[in-house]
């Protein structure tokens, strides 16, 4: 699986913003010391935000009004209290700028081309200035580099703002981090629109984690796996139901063809079920990891129970962590309810392609009904409403009564 990683690195001096620049630009004739950059493969690094310059006078062309108002302010200072620029800025407590690393692992990159890169690349930028709230003019520089094990974006950002001064009350320019990233649970809210906002692109990412092994574990990882459950069922909730709404919209403006036997459907409104096919497809292949995730949530809650009279401290946090796994079964549970809305919803569909559609159509439908049967989620019944005096009809009873057998000669549930 794949993760959305969007991290921050704060920069606290000049002469380590030009050491990040001489990196982001590739500014060396060789890296002998980072045997993971292939400098023959520096040509295909994307300028994302260009910068001509090096680092520190792009830094000093962006600040310069900053730096017109601090020397301004050190004509009246007092000798032993002045200071240049440079002084102020790297004793500050403040950033003098924030690198902001997006990237994911080798998984997620395999086999996508430059462009489909890029079009990640330019999501990362909208975060950037569309969550985030920089300007393009904040923006010192950012590169997408290719040139590496794992492509990945520096996006060097100087946070200069205009801030109301009590002591002056006057406004002044600051270099203010806090002004757009406040605290560690701000940054995880923002990582959460990260990945959403790439969720919402179309690409590929989880937040699932493989079932442990472990028979113990700590609050923290608790934590990790509930916050991960919750976020993989939000995400197939979202993609059910928005997969879903489109193909209503779709079957309510799409006008069949009928000729003789055979139905046909526009070609839009066909990639439009398809895309519901395969979404559905991947939510059914997930509901088995997502019971087993809930049994071990569970498992995880009742030993903690067990140790509640030698462990009273985290009684509190047992008690929250057992009302979010009820919360996450009603999100299951609200899910299978979708999922079961929408099989139903789609059996007269099923039945008039049986009657006319082609015989590709009615092969698909066949293959289709059958696997859902399997996975329980039609019933006998539903297969004989579907097949009910259609040119399939025999077939499907032919499963049927083959499955009877297979299931040690249990009777029907008509």
């Amino acid at each position: 699986m794949s993760y959305a990683i969007f991290r921050v690195e704060p920069i606290n001096k000049l002469s380590d913003l030009a050491q990040i620049g001489s990196h982001n630009k590739r500014e060396k004739k060789a890296y002998k010391s980072n045997p993971d950059i292939d400098i023959t493969k520096t040509k295909n690094n994307i300028e994302l935000v260009p910068l001509s310059e090096k680092y520190i006078k792009g830094f000093y062309n962006l600040i310069k009004e900053y730096k017109k108002e601090h020397d301004k302010r050190m004509e009246t200072m007092r000798d032993d209290r002045k200071k240049t620029f440079k002084q102020m800025v790297d004793d500050s407590n403040n950033v003098v700028a924030d690198e902001l690393l997006f990237t994911s692992d080798n998984d997620f990159f395999k086999g996508m081309n430059k462009k489909q890169i890029k079009k990640w690349a330019d999501t990362c930028m909208d975060f950037v200035y569309e969550d985030l709230d920089y300007t393009k003019e904040q923006v010192l520089h950012a590169t997408l580099h290719l040139d590496e094990k794992t492509p990945h974006i520096h996006c060097v950002v100087v946070p200069l703002i205009r801030k109301y001064d009590k002591r002056t009350n006057t406004e002044k320019y600051t270099i203010s981090k806090k002004q757009y990233i406040k605290d560690k649970a701000h940054l995880s809210q923002l990582q959460d629109k990260y990945y959403q906002r790439l969720i919402d692109k179309g690409f590929d990412l989880e937040r699932g984690i493989k079932n442990s092994d472990n028979e113990h574990i700590s609050i923290k990882e608790f934590k990790k796996i509930t916050r991960k459950l919750d976020n993989r069922l939000e995400q197939q909730n979202y993609l059910m139901t928005r997969d879903f709404e489109e193909l209503q919209e779709k079957l309510k403006t799409s006008k069949p063809t009928i000729t003789g036997k055979e139905v046909k459907i526009d070609k839009d409104t066909y990639d439009t079920l398809n895309n519901f096919m395969n979404t559905s497809k991947r939510v059914i292949k997930d509901m088995p990891r997502n019971q087993a995730l809930f049994k071990e949530l569970t498992d995880y809650t009742q030993t903690y129970k067990d140790l509640e009279n030698e462990k009273r401290h985290i009684q509190y946090e047992v008690k929250r962590l057992e009302y979010k796994n009820k919360e996450l079964q009603q999100e299951n549970n609200k899910l299978k309810s979708l999922l079961n809305i929408i099989v139903q919803s789609l059996k007269q569909f099923f039945r008039k392609l049986l009657n006319l559609g082609t015989e590709n159509d009615k092969d698909t439908v066949v293959e289709e009904i059958t696997n859902y049967h399997k996975l329980d989620l039609y019933t006998n019944k539903d297969l004989h409403d579907i097949a009910d005096k259609t040119p399939r009809e025999d077939e499907i009873n032919d499963y049927l009564y083959t499955k009877k057998y297979e299931n040690d000669g249990r009777d029907f549930d008509i």
